[in-house]
């Protein structure tokens, strides 16, 4: 095991050696890449320049240098501020206006059919109207000064709404059963898996409507001029033929529309951390699903069918499980096992017979049902609530895993540790029963003895029901044997 662990060890040296080189070269490749942008812009500079001086007029077509000098002028106007205030407040306001009520109402489209169904043509018509003719209705409706900031929110409603939308559909339904099971309240599970899951695409898609939202509300502004507004310094800009005062104009929009989308992208981009961060602390402050103590408790079935509606996968069940007892389904793959476990979990309804099943359980999942950007440790912390103190789950862990893996992410760990992760979640947790469906997978034979001994010891007297059909697992388990047929 040490020469293992020494071995992994050497070989995240290399890797971490090598990513140093090729950070070196990323940082050579990235100046040089740099250094094209500048001398590209710079190039384009010097066209600019010399169409101006080709065409001599000024009035036609102002070069970089008068743009310039009459930017600085603009800027150093005690009137330069208010103007920019007036319509970064409108453009700003209505786009965080817009943001969080598409984010708001995509998600109750998406967790009610009928709100989808009502807001649908709507926001449709919305996304393909186009924007001057809104804001020419807008100009008779309200008027000129406040046009921007509603043209704004019509403008980013709809594409943040269906982003939403499309997020929430993508969100992993795996993980959110593995929540609910464990007891994790509403706000733990949506800081800590669904607002990660949605926010690359609202990331990607506010890279768009950042400059979209810039674009409607000085376009807004230029057809309604309200008085001092960048749209309406633009359009006297115009009016009087003055080139460099509306390339100087122009750039002042470029440069605020660049500035908003970096600083939203990034609040934004980090916004998944602090959700996480702020659902362990959820996680730690409410109480354990059930309480401190729970005692155990049976399972009993009676003349049970289990299954998905229209189709039974096992019938005729009639079981009934002392509570502590230790019961292992030996079946074949297909038998129904991973279903019976389900309904024993709650997950879904028995398609006939009655039951009664244990108030509070925990469990192992056939398949991996990790948060991926936390630690071993946060997985566990995150659904033990606060009945399971940290030092509790840094031991429990650390009788299965190496201590200097418990606090990395548990995408970067190897398929047998996350299982254990799995493993030492069921048992931390307080429960009246513990479900296990093929606990020991993707384990070699000396960490399955390690962790089959790890449920034994924790396990304080709970029903444990298991689902294997690997030869000698009731030994291990100290489990009676059961088949379902």
């Amino acid at each position: 095991m040490a020469h293992g662990e020494q071995s992994r060890g050497n070989r995240g040296h290399a890797q971490g050696d090598d990513a140093a080189r090729a950070a070196g070269g990323g940082g050579a490749s990235g100046a040089r890449a740099l250094g094209t942008r500048v001398a590209a812009v710079l190039l384009w500079l010097c066209v600019w320049q010399a169409a101006s001086r080709l065409v001599g007029s000024t009035i036609l077509l102002a070069g970089p240098l008068d743009t310039l000098v009459r930017l600085g002028q603009l800027i150093g106007d005690a009137r330069f501020g208010s103007i920019v205030a007036f319509s970064c407040v409108r453009i700003v306001g209505g786009f965080l206006l817009a943001y969080g009520a598409a984010v708001v109402l995509g998600w109750l489209a998406h967790r009610f059919a009928v709100v989808h169904q009502v807001l649908e043509p709507a926001v449709a018509t919305l996304k393909s109207v186009p924007i001057a003719c809104i804001i020419v209705l807008l100009l008779i409706w309200v008027g000129s000064r406040r046009v921007s900031g509603i043209a704004v929110f019509l403008a980013v409603f709809p594409a943040v709404y269906y982003s939403c939308v499309q997020g929430l559909a993508q969100v992993d339904p795996q993980v959110d059963e593995m929540l609910r099971v464990f007891g994790a309240r509403g706000p733990v599970r949506l800081c800590a898996h669904v607002w990660p899951q949605v926010l690359p695409f609202l990331v990607g898609t506010s890279k768009n409507v950042c400059g979209m939202a810039w674009k409607a509300g000085v376009a807004a502004e230029l057809i309604g001029s309200p008085l001092g507004s960048l749209g309406e310094r633009i359009y006297q800009s115009k009016i009087l033929l003055e080139t460099a005062d509306l390339f100087a104009w122009t750039i002042v929009v470029v440069a605020l529309s660049a500035l908003f989308e970096w600083a939203f992208v990034a609040l934004l981009d980090r916004s998944g951390g602090w959700s996480l961060r702020l659902a362990l602390v959820l996680a730690q402050r409410l109480p354990a699903p059930g309480g401190r103590e729970v005692p155990p408790e049976g399972i009993a079935l009676q003349g049970a069918a289990v299954g998905y509606p229209g189709t039974t996968v096992a019938e005729d069940l009639s079981i009934r499980l002392a509570p502590g007892s230790r019961t292992l389904l030996t079946d074949a793959s297909g038998a129904g096992k991973t279903t019976l476990l389900r309904s024993v979990a709650g997950l879904q309804s028995l398609v006939a017979g009655g039951a009664e099943l244990p108030r509070v359980v925990t469990m192992v999942f056939q398949e991996a049902r990790l948060v991926e950007a936390l630690s071993a440790v946060e997985n566990v912390v995150l659904v033990a609530g606060a009945g399971v103190s940290a030092g509790k789950t840094r031991g429990l862990l650390g009788e299965l895993l190496p201590s200097e893996v418990l606090d990395v992410p548990v995408r970067e760990l190897s398929g047998g540790q996350r299982r254990r992760v799995e493993i030492a979640r069921a048992l931390a947790c307080h429960s009246s029963a513990v479900l296990l469906d093929e606990p020991f997978a993707s384990l070699d034979a000396l960490a399955h003895r390690d962790a089959a001994a790890f449920v034994l010891r924790h396990l304080e007297g709970r029903t444990l029901l298991v689902a294997s059909h690997v030869a000698g697992d009731a030994q291990l388990l100290d489990a009676q044997e059961l088949s379902l047929f």
